[in-house]
């Protein structure tokens, strides 16, 4: 007997999806940049970063002799202090002449150091925004300057003696922060006081003319005391109306312009013998010497 099997007929099969082929894996890209900065040596990064000071014209010498951390500093380091003082409004251009002067900033951390004092000028001495730049470059000691044992103890000082309200400290002013209470403005105000004047006179003094607390007592205001008091046989009181007048030289102006004065018989008050420029003054003088000889025509 035959047996016959029936075998199923073959089933279609599927058809796979065609498949882009997977794209071949990239290939690594060299430059010649990327591989000068991998393998840079320490000679040339140092000298990367004495070109960084050349294009901000600070004096590398300077810098290497006062600032020690600036040799093993990366290029990084000066660059974020860089873009800490231009986001508060620093001209780059500005940026040199405070780093020449202060070195140590070159390493300094923004974080720690810098935005502290942006902090302290802005929420404390209230300073607008762009005159904050403004008393940076007048006073770029403010950055080196510590808020709680420097700065601060000063204002809190100033605005006892005064400056508050329309007097308040501005970016004029800024300069005062930076002076120790007890070794810089005491003294000043204690020489003043003991010249006769009473606390408050002091106080109106260094209001109209801040300067009087930033001169030096030796070089500065006992010298033209002394000439005032010897010399021109002065009142004090003048100098309470005119405390200006220890801001003008005393070789430069003051001698000079009184010699003048006295050379003729003549005598001005304090603001009219310095405020006035040289010219004005011979001006005002030759009018003086002329004024007798017009009259006795007359």
């Amino acid at each position: 007997m035959i047996v016959r099997l029936s075998l199923p007929s073959p089933q279609p099969q599927p058809t796979l999806p065609c498949r882009s082929p997977l794209p071949s894996p990239p290939r690594p890209s060299f430059s010649l940049s990327s591989v000068a900065v991998t393998t840079a040596g320490p000679g040339v990064l140092f000298r990367r970063k004495l070109n960084y000071l050349e294009s901000l014209d600070v004096d590398s010498l300077k810098a290497l002799r006062l600032n020690p951390h600036f040799r093993s500093a990366p290029l990084q380091t000066l660059k974020s202090v860089e873009n800490c003082l231009c986001s508060m409004g620093l001209s780059r251009s500005s940026l040199g002449r405070i780093f020449d002067m202060y070195p140590q900033l070159l390493t300094a951390d923004p974080h720690l150091h810098l935005y502290p004092v942006f902090d302290f000028l802005i929420n404390e001495v209230a300073l607008p925004f762009p005159d904050v730049s403004r008393a940076i470059v007048r006073c770029p000691r403010l950055l080196v300057s510590s808020v709680d044992d420097q700065l601060r103890p000063a204002l809190m000082f100033l605005r006892e003696l005064g400056f508050v309200g329309k007097q308040k400290i501005d970016c004029s002013t800024t300069v005062l922060l930076v002076s120790n209470v007890e070794n810089t403005l005491l003294p000043k105000i204690e020489f003043l006081a003991n010249l006769g004047f009473s606390d408050s006179e002091v106080a109106n003094m260094v209001i109209r003319s801040p300067g009087l607390l930033t001169y030096s007592i030796e070089k500065n205001l006992r010298p033209k005391v002394d000439y005032f008091l010897t010399e021109m046989k002065g009142d004090l009181a003048e100098i309470k109306r005119f405390p200006q007048y220890f801001s003008f030289s005393l070789e430069g102006k003051i001698k000079h312009r009184h010699r003048l004065l006295m050379d003729h018989g003549f005598s001005m008050p304090l603001s009219e013998m310095l405020k006035v420029s040289d010219g004005e003054f011979l001006v005002r003088l030759l009018d003086m010497r002329l004024r007798p000889i017009e009259c006795g025509q007359l």
